[in-house]
Order: structure tokens, then sequence, then C-alpha cells
């Protein structure tokens, strides 16, 4: 075949694959078989092999994902992703439409959709491909993560039809089904990996792998549902959803125009019903003005567009028994009870285990085991138990005793004046304590060493090859060639693979790059406790380098502005324990960053001089992270333990029973994260 023959074949060939990748994957209606389908993306691949030069950016077989990235690029959004507001009640749906009447009068339309329970993405296209996709990130940048989408086929790499703008943004939800969900979870519990909590979880895992290749294996899925750009052919929000429809995004059928709130209620009432019958997860409908025009009218607030809502449903429960109490090791050493309980469905997944946060919360709740419990999920995502059914407690049943010994290592466990949790004490030596460390110190946000992932660690402990961190950075070619690795394959077969030279090459590689991670990493790396992100931050900035931190006294540490008692007794007693300080030097020798060169975290001061404790469930464990940060960044000093200096407690669900306490002995005012937020914005 010539070249001219052969670029018009490709050209034919992808027309071709496109058509029915949409018939297949977007209108779920094929129109040939998968042998016709296979047989035309098996000639695509050949053609593209034996002519190179004619390869397409977006053509079909670029899917499979390519060779995996180092990082994923920052990208500023060209418009700001903004969250939308949250509501419960149908009277603040009511409250939403008089403010919208009142700006624009009374001829309003709106749109109601489902609301996806997914993880957002904003795709770019040019010339009708696909040029960038973007997570939300803090909805004014975010990751670039095109490699990963485009392994998602029912997401076009090109998209035909008239009246295209030459550049636009559709965002939408990626997602993944409820059944690809349970297969995936099935496959990593034969690999003896832990299950993902729900299918959001594992979306949102998915799209962080860094291997492309990887993704594409992941069941992942994909709504369209907003529209943006300076030339769109339509003047509101529905016409050019069903413009998208018709270039080939697959936007949800499930959509509506609404002239009125009773309209809207209908809407509502419908998918609260039905919406377990849909094979992905919802958990709320979405109300938008229909008309551009009007949405221009109403604006946005810093954090929110005022021309939608969110209604989310209420949270389901379910009544199980509970089996037994286990016992988890974190990598500070705080032990988690975790609740096993007879398996029960909710939320479309089936719930066997439930997270008891603490000593409190089971206190509170008057837990025994043989309890028929409530169970509900905390933002529709973490399993919690909320109470138990009196009637049906055994007579036998004992109140709960909290363990007194770490069920680890054996050390007798210790509980600080003010906190809720128990800890073991022997951080260096407790098992799962030294590998959830090393897990840290190599994870993305600190030491980035992606080429050793949680079973490769497991490993190199097993074997005796590290022992801790500053162990990594004297590894050779030779301790890590031929080491075996079992795991479980699709059919339940176990499977041994060794460490190759190119495993060893990227594990080694890896490695000496993170000798190039800043300061502020390293120290949050370490894994002090009480130090996060933030605070590595402030530290670095506050006393440039290692052994300023190391020098300082238990006071300079205290009165350093966001650090507290709390927090400087912990880095105290990190630093003044000889085994550290070895750790540190080694580090060092290792040629690690042990300097700060960056610029300071605050972004306002208007919490400058208020101190919060932050107590409870905020329904995802990233969002309590969250408000740290925004506590700090605007300024603010974060405390672990309620005093007098407290200015103000900031409570999710089920704070502390002694935290309440303390902040109604001191006349502490407790505030949710909505009024928090309102604090900043004001």
């Amino acid at each position: 075949m010539d070249k001219e023959t052969a670029k018009k074949r490709i050209d034919e060939l992808i027309k071709i694959i496109n058509y029915h990748n949409y018939r297949y994957y977007v209108l779920a209606s094929p129109e040939i078989s998968d042998y016709e389908f296979d047989t035309l993306l098996r000639e695509l691949s050949d053609l593209e092999k034996q002519f190179p030069e004619y390869l397409r950016i977006d053509s079909p077989t670029q899917r499979v994902g390519g060779e995996p990235l180092k990082e994923f690029k920052t990208v500023v959004h060209k418009y700001p992703m903004l969250s939308l507001p949250n509501t419960y009640t149908k009277g603040e749906i009511r409250e939403f439409d008089e403010r919208v009447k009142k700006t624009v009068g009374e001829n309003v339309e709106y749109v109601c959709e489902l609301k996806f329970d997914g993880v957002a993405i904003s795709l770019t296209y040019k010339n009708k491909i696909l040029e960038r996709a973007v997570t939300r990130g803090d909805g004014e940048k975010g990751d670039d993560v095109t490699a990963n989408i485009k392994t998602i086929s029912s997401i076009p790499l090109q998209i035909e039809g008239d009246d295209i703008p030459e550049e636009f943004e559709i965002r939408g939800e990626i997602f993944m089904p409820r059944k690809g969900f349970e297969r995936l979870n099935e496959i990593r519990l034969r690999n003896g990996e832990p299950p993902f909590a729900n299918p959001r979880n594992a979306t949102a895992g998915s799209l962080k792998l860094l291997s492309p290749s990887e993704v594409a294996k992941r069941p992942l899925d994909c709504f369209l549902y907003f529209l943006l750009g300076d030339n769109l052919p339509f003047n509101n929000h529905y016409d050019s959803l069903m413009a998208a429809k018709k270039w080939g995004f697959k936007i949800s059928d499930y959509i509506a125009k609404c002239k009125s709130i009773d309209e809207i209620f209908m809407f509502i009432d419908e998918w609260e019903f039905n919406r377990k019958q849909l094979y992905f997860d919802i958990d709320g409908i979405v109300i938008k003005v229909n008309s551009f025009k009007q949405q221009a009218e109403l604006g946005y607030t810093a954090k929110v567009p005022k021309w939608a809502i969110a209604y989310k449903y209420p949270t389901e429960r379910a009544s199980t028994k509970l089996l037994s109490i286990d016992f988890q090791v974190g990598r500070t050493g705080a032990v988690t009870p975790v609740a096993n309980l007879q398996p029960v469905l909710l939320g479309g997944t089936i719930v066997k285990r439930a997270s008891l946060y603490n000593d409190d919360i089971i206190k509170k709740l008057d837990l025994r085991i043989g309890d028929t419990v409530y169970v509900e999920k905390g933002g529709e995502i973490i399993p919690k138990i909320t109470g138990y059914d009196s009637q049906q407690r055994p007579a036998d049943a004992k109140p709960f005793e909290f363990i007194e010994y770490c069920p680890e290592c054996g050390t007798k466990l210790i509980r600080s004046e003010g906190e809720a949790a128990f800890y073991c004490p022997n951080n260096l030596y407790c098992p799962p304590q030294i590998k959830a460390g090393i897990e840290h110190f190599t994870s993305r946000k600190a030491m980035d060493i992606q080429s050793l992932g949680e079973n490769k660690i497991a490993v190199l402990l097993v074997n005796g090859i590290i022992k801790d961190v500053a162990d990594l950075y004297d590894l050779k070619p030779s301790d890590l060639l031929g080491i075996e690795i079992k795991y479980h394959d699709d059919n339940g077969k176990i499977r041994t693979v060794k460490f190759r030279e190119k495993t060893v090459e990227n594990i080694l590689q890896g490695i000496e790059n993170s000798k190039k991670v800043p300061f502020e990493r390293v120290l949050f790396a370490l894994g002090i406790r009480h130090v996060g992100e933030t605070t590595a931050k402030i530290l670095a900035h506050k006393f440039l380098n290692i052994d300023n931190i190391i020098n300082a006294s238990f006071d300079k540490l205290k009165n350093t502005e966001n650090i507290g008692e709390t927090v400087a007794l912990s880095i105290r007693a990190f630093f003044d324990n000889p085994k550290n300080i070895n750790l540190i030097n080694r580090l060092k020798n290792s040629g690690l960053q042990f300097e700060y060169k960056g610029e300071n975290v605050e972004s306002s001061q208007i919490l400058k001089g208020k101190s919060f404790v932050i107590s409870g469930n905020f329904g995802t464990p990233t969002r309590r992270e969250e408000i740290k940060k925004l506590v700090v960044q605007n300024g603010g000093a974060l405390q672990n333990a309620v005093s007098s200096k407290t200015n103000y407690i900031i409570a999710g669900e089920n704070m502390g029973p002694e935290k309440l306490k303390k902040a109604n002995e001191f006349g502490i005012p407790v505030i949710d994260e909505k009024y928090f937020l309102q604090m900043i914005e004001s």
C-alpha cells in the first residue's frame, strides 16, 4: 500500500471506529459485533505502525494508554471550577427560587439534572479535537490528566457536527458504574490489596494513577453537563447540552426543563424513588437557571454561582448486627476501632465494616458486641454507626472496654490530655507504623517516589532490605534484582513477578529524583505527629533549615504563629529522640534538601489572632485537612486541645464529648463548617 492510500484508509478507519465507539459507549446501541470492531481497530493499529508519520493524536488506538507519567502538570483554569451550594431541604430550594426571581424577574426557566457522584473534570477542545483534561483541584487550578482521560471510551477524542466553536470547554463527571466497581474490588481483594470504599473513591484513585495503561484497565465512564466558551451557538444551558449531544458527547437523558417550583419538586421526588435503578450513583439533583443572560445577571459569590443549587438526598440508613470490633494502628500510632458488621446493602454497596473513630464515640453510642446497630454513610461515602436498637440488645451484652496494649507490638497505649485517640508510642519499632511511615515518606505530597508502591515497600520490609526511610538511599541494584512479589490474578491463581532491570531502574531513579524535593516537603515527609503539609511549610519558612528547628526551644516553637503548645510538644519529642537525629543525619548525607527556599504560605490575615480546634467528622477524610489548610492560609492558628486560649471550635458530626464539655466550660463558640466559610468570605 502506498503512502497516499494508507493515509486515506487511516482517516477513513478513524471516522468509522469513532462512529461505532459513539454508538456503543454513548448511545448504548451498537451496530456491529465486538469482533468486527476489534478487526477494524487492529487494521488501524497495523497501518499506524507501518506508517507512523500518519499517527494522529485523536486516533482510537491512543486509548490504551502510553508510557507512565513522571508527574501531573498543574494547569490554571480559564474559568474557575466553583462548587455548588448544597441544601437538604425543599424550603431552601424555595428560597433560592425567590432570590433568583428577585434579581431577574418572574420569567425564569430552570434545568434539573442528576447530581452524579464522581470526580469533576474539565475538557478543552480545539478545532474539534480534545486538547486537555484538567481536574477541579482547588477550583483555581488542577492536574492535567489528559493521558488518563483519553483512555475513557465515552469521552470523544474528536467531535463532528455543525456550529462547533473553534475552542470551548465542557465539564462533566468521571464515574465508575456499580458493576465495574464491584468487579474491580474483587480483583483487588484477590491480590491482597485493600478494596475501594465506594465508586467515587475508586474513580478518584484511578485518575491519580501515573500510568495511563493502568487507568485504561479501570471501568471509568463520563457524563458531560456544562458548556463554556466565548462563541457558543446557543443562549441557554439546555440547548447547548443538546447541541453537545449531537457533536458526540455523552449527555445524560435524565434532564428536564422546569418552569415552576412544583415541577422542580416533582423531578426531585421522582429520582429519589428511582435512583437505585440507575447503573451509577447519584446523591442529589442540580437545579440551574437555563438562560445564560440571567446567569450573568445573577453572577457569583467568591465560592459559588448564584444561579445554581444542589439538592442532596437524605442519608440512607440500614440496620445490621455488630459482630466484633478490631483495632487498626495508623502511621502516627493512633489506634482506631473498626466495627465488623453483618454485611448489609447501603447506598448501592455492601457494607461490612465501619469506623468507630475513638473510645469516646463508642461510649457516647453505648455500643456492645451483638447489638443491632444503625449504619449511615457520612456524606454518602464513609459508613458510620449512629446508634443501636435497645429493644434487640442481647441480655448478656457487656459494656465495651478499649484495649490497653497495642494489637501489633504489645506496647502499652497512651492517651494525652484533651485528645480523643489512644496511641502506641512505639513509633520506631511498631510494624504498621514503620510501614505506614515509609509509605507516607514516599507519597506524592511528600518525597514523591511513585515507583515505590505499598506492595513493593511491604516486600522490602519483609525481606529485611530496608528498616527505615534512610535505608532507601543506600539501595543498590544488586539489593533489588530478582526480588519476588506474589499476587492473585483475575482467575484467583497465585502469580509471581520479579523485580527486573527496568523496575529496579525506575525505583532507584525515583529515589534519586527525590533528593531535589524542597525542604518543606522533606519536613512533612518525616512524619512528625501533628505536622501536616501546612505546618511543615510554616516551620520551614520561620526557621529556614532543619538545624534551627532541631535547636529551637519549646517556647520558641510554641510562640510561632499557628503552631501552639500541642504541636510544639510533638516537634520537641521528635527531635529530642537521638534515633531521629541519627535518621536525619543519614538523610542529610544522602543529599536531601534541608534548607528552605520558598515563600510565605499565608494567603490572607483575616483570621489572625484567632485559634481554632477542629473536632468531628466532615464527610470525607480530605475535607478535615482542607479546613485545617483554610485556617492556616487565612492567618489563624490550629490547636489540638481545647483551652482557655481557644477562640472557636469548628465542629463536624460526632464532635468529641470532652471537647464539647470544655467548650461549655470556657464559653467557646462552637461553629459548623458553613459558618466558618462565611467568616473567611466576610
